[in-house]
């Protein structure tokens, strides 16, 4: 097992988890429209998250490749079979530092916010930004209080041009 430290929202977790948590992870059961579309919960996008990160050849055995996103905040991959999400099919996923997201053709965000019932934050010609809040809780546990959030986001960015990225954001805040 490599040695890597990830962070969850600001969170670092230590490299001795990982083991564990990639451990857990089944590539079979992987539901990656779900995990997209917000349909899952967020152990379940960890999972993912720690075994991609802590699995060298964990891309691979998806049948993803790792390409070059042209965006330091993005980690890109090139699928080997269509993803069926949000009514249309592409081949390239992102993950932002919080969740996955498509990258669709051949749709405009304004139109796939409004299909998904995104409300803006910013939409001009040059840039889209919306989202929805799926999930928002606050638990207290041995004396530690957790912030879940889970939503789902439509944007575009300069380094996707005419594309659009959709995907869901699953956060967990230490506070």
């Amino acid at each position: 097992m490599r040695a890597v430290a990830f962070t969850v929202v600001g969170l670092m977790v230590p490299t001795t988890v990982l083991p564990a948590a990639a451990q857990e992870f089944d590539p079979a059961a992987l539901d990656l429209p779900a995990l997209v579309e917000c349909r899952a919960d967020v152990p379940t996008y960890n999972g993912l998250a720690f075994w991609l990160t802590g699995e060298p050849e964990a891309a691979g055995e998806l049948g993803w490749r790792k390409v070059d996103s042209g965006n330091p905040f993005l980690s890109q991959y090139e699928l080997e079979k269509p993803l069926a999400v949000f009514g249309t099919e592409t081949k390239a996923l992102v993950f932002t530092s919080s969740g996955p997201m498509a990258v669709l053709e051949g749709v405009t965000a304004t139109d796939l916010a409004k299909k998904l019932g995104i409300e803006p934050m910013i939409s001009t010609e040059q840039k889209f930004l919306g989202e929805k809040v799926i999930l928002e809780k606050t638990e207290t546990s041995e004396g530690l209080t957790l912030a879940t959030r889970v939503s789902l986001n439509v944007s575009t960015v300069e380094s996707h041009p005419g594309k659009v990225l959709a995907g869901c954001s699953y956060k967990i805040e230490v506070k």
